[in-house]
């Protein structure tokens, strides 16, 4: 080997290894892009054809629901729970998925239902509908195609709702809570479904929208400003304490429901209830209140969870829930990037919203 091609070796060499380098920096800096490219159908909404829709007077259309719904029994619950699941979809080539998918539905089953309803199966009879959900793509982007799917979502648990109300209910009170793009859902629902119907109205306990923006000029209905008050919404968007940066962001990126039903962006402030406090609220909740968080992630369906109690103090600013970190490890976020997107697989108030929901279902039965 001449002199000039053996000099150019380490030179080569080094020039691999260096776009090596650049490749893996650029892959850690934008791995969020890449992934939320990865999750775009690619498809205009308009265009797209969903998937079948559910008929809710079959039993499979519900992810959870009594034994007897139409014929409740002297040894269940005095009243109801309507419990709208977040997205368990990813997208992809969908924007939206089928009612009875089966990676979704484990994934309820597993996560959602022990940790999200959970809380409230000791006073309500849950009813959880299965429907088409928006794909996480749609909660990662402002465009009007997701628009359009969010909107598509909602027609089915509005169906849903309206099923239970006429077949299920029986004149009993209810309770209503939403998670993620189920509380969005659920925001709709109660402008739409509950504050027009004043019979219906008279009967809702209270509508608990977690990691939800609702705007505090015009909520749905009348926030809940004090514990054991009825017939109210209390909803809320949590952040780390102190993440002033991100909460800005998530207030940024917020869209909500108007009039007509259409998202738009969030304009003024969001309304914040401190589960803690059971209050829509500026005062801080020192962690000596917290009555409990549970990880209940893989559970069977209503055992009840080992709570850990003063685990995180939380206040409300500018209409963001800020949380201090919790000491658990058990109840911090885990998992792949997409996977940190959802719902997490720990409720962190969980007992703060066991015992509110009980004194606001003992205040309306008195």
């Amino acid at each position: 080997m001449t002199g000039p091609a053996r000099r150019r070796r380490p030179w080569l060499a080094l020039s691999a290894v260096a776009l090596v380098v650049v490749v893996g920096l650029g892959a850690v800096i934008f791995r969020g892009d890449l992934i939320r490219y990865s999750l775009d159908p690619k498809t205009p909404f308009q265009t797209y054809r969903p998937p079948q829709a559910p008929d809710y007077a079959q039993r499979e259309s519900w992810a959870l629901m009594p034994t007897s719904p139409a014929a409740p029994v002297a040894s269940e619950p005095a009243a109801d729970v309507f419990f709208i699941s977040p997205t368990m979809f990813d997208g992809g080539s969908d924007w939206i998925a089928r009612f009875n998918d089966e990676k979704s539905d484990r994934l309820f089953r597993r996560v959602m239902a022990p940790n999200y309803a959970g809380p409230f199966v000791r006073l309500g009879r849950i009813f959880a509908p299965r429907y088409r959900q928006a794909g996480l793509y749609s909660l990662l982007t402002l465009r009007e195609d997701a628009r359009d799917a969010r909107k598509f979502a909602y027609q089915d648990v509005a169906r849903a709702f309206r099923y239970y109300r006429d077949h299920d209910n029986q004149g009993r009170p209810f309770i209503v809570v939403g998670v993620e793009q189920g509380g969005s859902i659920g925001a709709r629902l109660l402008r739409e479904e509950v504050a027009s119907n004043p019979t219906l109205k008279a009967r809702l306990v209270v509508a608990y929208l977690a990691e939800t923006v609702i705007p505090a000029a015009d909520p749905p209905l009348p926030a809940c400003r004090r514990p054991a008050q009825t017939g109210c919404v209390a909803a809320w968007a949590g952040v780390d304490d102190g993440s002033m940066d991100r909460a800005r962001r998530l207030l940024d990126r917020a869209l909500i429901w108007d009039g007509q039903g259409e998202l738009v962006n969030l304009s003024g402030p969001a309304l914040c209830f401190n589960p803690i406090l059971g209050a829509a609220t500026d005062q801080p909740a020192p962690a000596r209140l917290h009555q409990g968080a549970a990880n209940a992630t893989g559970l069977e369906w209503g055992a009840r969870p080992a709570f850990l109690a003063r685990q995180v103090s939380a206040r409300c600013v500018s209409g963001v829930l800020h949380v201090s970190p919790p000491k658990s490890a058990s109840l911090k976020p885990s998992g792949s990037w997409i996977e940190r997107r959802r719902a997490p697989g720990f409720n962190l108030f969980y007992a703060d919203l066991e015992t509110d929901a009980r004194a606001r279902l003992a205040a309306m039965s008195r």
